[in-house]
């Protein structure tokens, strides 16, 4: 299934979507773009709903999982879990080099140059994966960050892919209500103050007194985005042979 949809549709179907319910953007994400769509997630508690939806509504989607060779190990009990409570469609992504390959050529690069691990980690592993896709599927917030604040429902990148944010005007509050409601689990580590969870060593426990959920990714760093969601300084780059 190849969709065209042109700039003036997109910017009509944006409009429109700022009332939709997320069911009705991933119905439509499916029936537009059908295997030619995919989903991410890190699994962490604010994951949940929208892992809900799409096993409701567009089951078929396939999610992917960046394993990086660092979270830990409660993400991947939570992805076990999620997969056989769900039956959700889950890939999981590593780096072109393997972990021991990664490991053993950079070390521990998240100390040293933390936005170069998350590129070759991350941002190249999606990127190699998305080819040949039309749309992609994410679950950021616009209350998630300042950088995140402008977030569109759908936007064309650079690489012609269009990203589907269908819980963009979502709050935290929401998230945590439906989560209740619905009876989801949450990651092991979300009681233990980890607000916002990604690799192990980029990541610490938020106190009550810190607003920002994030704050605990990167801390002393300078990064505050691993880099999937704005445009990556680092661009071509490659690992060594």
């Amino acid at each position: 299934m190849v969709a065209e949809i042109k700039d003036a549709e997109l910017t009509k179907l944006n409009e429109g979507f700022e009332e939709a319910e997320t069911s009705e953007i991933l119905r439509w994400a499916w029936k537009t773009f059908g295997e030619n769509v995919a989903a991410t997630s890190s699994f962490q508690t604010q994951s949940m709903p929208l892992l809900k939806l799409i096993s409701i509504h567009a089951p078929e989607i396939r999610i992917f999982f960046l394993d990086t060779g660092f979270h830990f190990p409660e993400t991947h009990e939570v992805i076990e879990d999620l997969q056989s409570r769900l039956g959700l469609r889950i890939e999981t992504l590593v780096p072109i080099m393997g972990h021991d390959g990664f490991k053993e050529a950079y070390g521990n690069l998240y100390e040293t140059n933390p936005q170069m691990c998350c590129y070759l980690n991350k941002v190249e592993p999606l990127k190699r994966a998305l080819r040949g896709y039309q749309a992609w599927i994410s679950g950021i917030r616009r209350d998630q960050t300042p950088h995140r604040a402008g977030t569109p429902i759908l936007r064309r990148q650079d690489d012609g892919v269009i990203k589907i944010c269908p819980m963009a005007n979502w709050t935290g509050e929401q998230v945590a209500r439906y989560v209740e409601v619905e009876d989801l689990p949450a990651h092991p580590l979300s009681a233990k103050g980890y607000r916002s969870i990604g690799c192990a060593p980029c990541t610490r426990p938020v106190s009550a007194q810190e607003e920002d959920d994030r704050v605990g990714r990167w801390s002393g760093q300078e990064q505050t985005e691993c880099g999937l969601h704005f445009e990556h300084s680092i661009r071509e780059e490659r690992s060594p042979e």
